[in-house]
């Protein structure tokens, strides 16, 4: 279950504190202008797994939820049910199939991933590198290397057009590349507090690290 839930953690959406002293560039711009004005979200997502030479392994489907600062749930719907839920420091990774619930603290289950910077306590300047890559139609482009040798992935692409997150790439240490593609967005509405308090299902079994 982990193995398919590794990439997700994406995720993706950074504190707005450690951008303020970034220089004026688009791709900084935008991405300081959709922090600056989102404190909750609510979207669709595509997600694309390809492997080592290009080739699509799989698709999934599903919704994403964000309230600021450090909550969010992904919920896969297609082709296989997962959940994983942010809240308070920890993260539960729910596999349907397996009825199997593991719980990690936040900074222990994504080492220096995008996911970390949900917590709100990571710097960008001091934790990654980051590189305007252009602008493809009318979507800005940020590249952010992790200065952390030992981080699960080698680099994550955020795009960004008018202020609205549009999609992330994200290559880790596998050889695979996940790219995933936001529709529907729907910002600072009120979003049930409870889907960011994850039940234990009967019967599953529960893994604590």
């Amino acid at each position: 279950m982990l193995k398919k839930c590794r990439n997700l953690l994406l995720v993706l959406l950074l504190s707005s504190h450690s951008l303020y002293a970034l220089a004026a560039e688009p791709a900084m711009v935008e991405l300081q202008n959709f922090l600056n004005t989102t404190r909750a979200l609510t979207a669709d997502f595509k997600q694309i797994t390809l492997n080592e030479s290009g080739k699509t392994t799989q698709t999934s489907y599903g919704l994403f939820y964000l309230q600021r600062p450090g909550k969010f749930r992904w919920d896969y719907q297609k082709p296989f049910q997962q959940q994983i839920v942010s809240t308070s420091g920890k993260v539960w990774f729910y596999d349907t199939d397996l009825e199997q619930v593991t719980i990690k603290k936040l900074d222990e289950s994504v080492g220096s991933t995008p996911a970390l910077l949900l917590s709100g306590d990571v710097s960008l300047e001091a934790n990654y590198l980051l590189e305007e890559q252009g602008v493809e139609g009318e979507v800005h482009w940020l590249k952010l290397q992790p200065k952390d040798k030992d981080s699960t992935f080698k680099y994550l692409l955020i795009g960004l057009a008018h202020g609205e997150l549009t999609g992330m790439e994200l290559s880790d240490n596998f050889g695979s590349l996940t790219r995933i593609y936001f529709s529907n967005l729907k910002h600072n509405i009120n979003i049930d507090p409870q889907l960011f308090e994850f039940k234990t299902p009967k019967g599953a079994d529960v893994f604590s690290e």
